[in-house]
């Protein structure tokens, strides 16, 4: 069977673009029927598009490119899991942005090998610090909006005026929960979450 040449791009959120990524794998050879696409974090590997392509869809003697090592994953321990399956495998990883994992030269496979053990050691560091970056600003970002009064969640159910009247009528039984819908111009979801917060006070 012909090896075949894939490559995978991946970005944290659906609002995020691929197109650079999937720019850069298809200047460099491959085609763009065969670039898989995750839009999700790279904390770990538990991506559809990524599995599929690696359990379904690589075989021994077949290449894969990416773009950027952070694009393969954000984990230091993990890309080098990864890269030690692929190894096993039979399956060459080539990434755009460390040239000695894109050269091939007969004889010699110990040497860039080494080199590009060396360079992946410090992408991936430098990924997995950046993870961490990421966590620490967002972390920081949302205590500054909490010490602004910024509400996280979803919002409280308004109460209309005649909240604690109308539901003590219905608790009685002397309006229906259509009634009382009608009564405080609410809908029927509003009143279920009034009723059940009515309950707990």
């Amino acid at each position: 069977m012909q090896s075949k040449q894939f490559g995978y791009a991946r970005v944290s959120t659906s609002h995020q673009n691929t197109d650079r990524q999937v720019a850069a794998l298809v200047e460099y050879g491959v085609e763009e029927r065969d670039i898989i696409v995750d839009y999700q974090s790279g904390k770990d590997f538990n991506r559809k598009g990524y599995l599929s392509l690696r359990d379904n869809m690589l075989r021994s003697g077949d290449t894969l490119v990416f773009s950027e090592l952070d694009r393969m994953g954000r984990n230091k321990t993990m890309i080098k899991e990864e890269l030690q399956w692929f190894k096993a495998n039979g399956i060459r990883v080539k990434v755009l942005n460390i040239p000695t994992t894109l050269i091939d030269i007969e004889g010699n496979d110990w040497v860039l090998e080494m080199v590009s053990n060396i360079l992946i050691e410090v992408l991936s560091t430098i990924a997995e610090e950046e993870r961490v970056k990421n966590h620490q600003r967002q972390a920081e970002g949302i205590a500054s909006a909490k010490a602004k009064g910024v509400v996280f969640g979803r919002p409280t159910v308004k109460k209309p005026e005649n909240y604690e009247n109308i539901m003590q009528r219905v608790t009685n039984g002397e309006i229906t929960a259509v009634q009382a819908m009608q009564l405080m111009g609410i809908h029927k979801t509003t009143f279920y979450k009034l009723k059940k917060l009515y309950w707990k006070q």
